[in-house]
């Protein structure tokens, strides 16, 4: 392998944004602090049996108090991007109605202090965490929810868009119904093969209203962030292959087809039989709406086969016994990132592109030892998935930033805290920060514009 010194095509473009991401209810804490209102996952991590060892997030990483010294972290680290999410019950306590001036202040005094420190903000609307009132009027299921995410969204536009260039409506969104609504291990805890349709599409549809209320009084780019998965066949068999298209349906086009092709993906109507509805093409047309960016969330691959015993998809991953696995139990597979990036390229029209999350979950000590925490299998993850990035921008893919997942260990929904993704160790007792190997390695890529990425040096 070539050192350090790299021909200019192989280092990433001045441009290219360099950031981490988080989420709002992972770190932020004080989630009542101030005139909050409760989100639905306050509620759900307070419910016995929910959540591993009964954590929650009331403190999390104590971003809410401490986010001017993790706002001068990130400078320190050299990033000049940073994706976090704003919790919808800070900003409108009810989810429509009354807003609290002083939730709107926290995000305010965040974006200036990132601007201060040379790092471009990207603000996503929804991570998950719903208001708890909202939740009590049905939550997704409401079809009048894409209205009050409008009018949030509104809300926020007005605040911060003379500052925020990057936004994203949702994060996610086929984690919040298939693990909220048809699996119920995330909030709001509902196991239903009715409801996950549903809720899926009036995510589609808020998405879309937000869209329609962005451009009516914003002036930079919007868009929306998926989680994809390539799904690979175990076999030739027709029965392997009809299960790798029913699922990579129903995870990685469920959300993205409407958006781009105003359809829904045929395999849907297979997968849920009778519960899956009959939608009015009026809603397409508030769904379909051009957006400036896709962000793509990648952990991991899939080798699929069928499964009859697998609800609903009738489709199951076949373990890869020896390939390196996180704690997530995801299998390390590089190459899946920039299959997926040209898959989005291909099918989609080569929309501009944003690694929005990816990152890995491996052990880490509680307490950071004198000498600092390496990480090295944290290290090669990401060495490994920004080469197969890089390799996929080679051979045309737009893509545009990088953002880690995560800035800081924190809460992991419902692992609590017992899976660390952090480049930056966090010891929840003391919320001491110790930036790992991996956060010096990431820095050392970003100085280089990604030359780090071909050099013999070890973290």
């Amino acid at each position: 392998m070539a050192d350090a010194a790299k021909p200019p095509e192989s280092l990433f473009p001045d441009s290219f944004l360099w950031g981490s991401a988080t989420s709002a209810y992972q770190i932020e804490g004080s989630p009542l602090a101030d005139g909050a209102g409760a989100s639905n996952w306050h509620r759900f991590v307070h419910t016995p049996g929910r959540v591993r060892n009964g954590d929650t997030g009331d403190l999390a990483c104590d971003h809410y108090r401490r986010w001017r010294d993790d706002v001068t972290l990130m400078r320190a680290l050299g990033m000049n991007a940073y994706r976090f999410s704003i919790a919808w019950g800070r900003v409108v306590p009810d989810g429509f109605g009354r807003i609290n001036p002083a939730g709107l202040a926290f995000y305010d005094r965040l974006v200036d202090a990132l601007l201060e420190h040379g790092i471009s903000p990207m603000a996503t609307l929804h991570h998950w965490d719903l208001p708890a009132a909202l939740d009590d009027r049905g939550g997704w299921l409401n079809p009048d929810i894409a209205h009050w995410f409008a009018d949030y969204a509104q809300v926020v536009f007005r605040k911060l868009d003379d500052r925020v260039r990057l936004w994203a409506t949702l994060n996610e969104p086929w984690v919040v119904t298939d693990a909220g609504y048809l699996h119920g291990v995330l909030a709001p805890g509902h196991r239903s093969l009715h409801e996950p349709p549903i809720a899926a599409h009036n995510l589609l549809r808020a998405h879309g209203a937000a869209v329609q209320a962005y451009r009516a009084i914003g002036k930079h780019d919007i868009g929306l962030v998926v989680n994809l998965e390539p799904k690979y066949a175990a076999s030739q068999d027709e029965r392997d292959l009809a299960a790798t298209a029913r699922a990579d349906a129903y995870m990685n086009r469920q959300f993205l087809d409407p958006v781009f092709l105003g359809r829904y993906p045929d395999e849907l109507a297979e997968i849920f039989g009778d519960a899956w509805p009959h939608w009015p093409a009026k809603d397409f047309e508030t769904i379909n709406q051009a957006i400036d960016f896709i962000g793509v969330n990648y952990y991991t691959r899939n080798v699929t086969a069928a499964d009859a015993r697998a609800w609903p998809v009738h489709a199951s991953g076949v373990p890869q016994p020896r390939a390196t696995h996180t704690q997530t139990r995801w299998e390390v597979y590089p190459r899946g990132l920039a299959d997926v990036l040209e898959w989005v390229a291909a099918r989609y029209g080569n929309p501009p592109i944003y690694i929005t999350e990816n990152g890995a979950a491996f052990y880490d000590p509680p307490t950071a030892p004198e000498g600092g925490i390496d990480d090295p299998l944290r290290v090669e993850y990401l060495r490994d998935h920004l080469r197969a990035a890089h390799a996929a921008m080679q051979r045309g893919v737009d893509l545009r930033g990088y953002f880690v997942w995560s800035l800081l260990d924190n809460f992991e929904w419902a692992h609590g805290y017992s899976k660390r993704f952090g480049i930056v160790h966090v010891d929840y007792v003391t919320q001491q920060r110790t930036p790992k190997a991996s956060a010096r390695f990431y820095s050392r890529v970003i100085a280089t514009r990604g030359a780090e990425l071909h050099a013999h040096s070890g973290a």
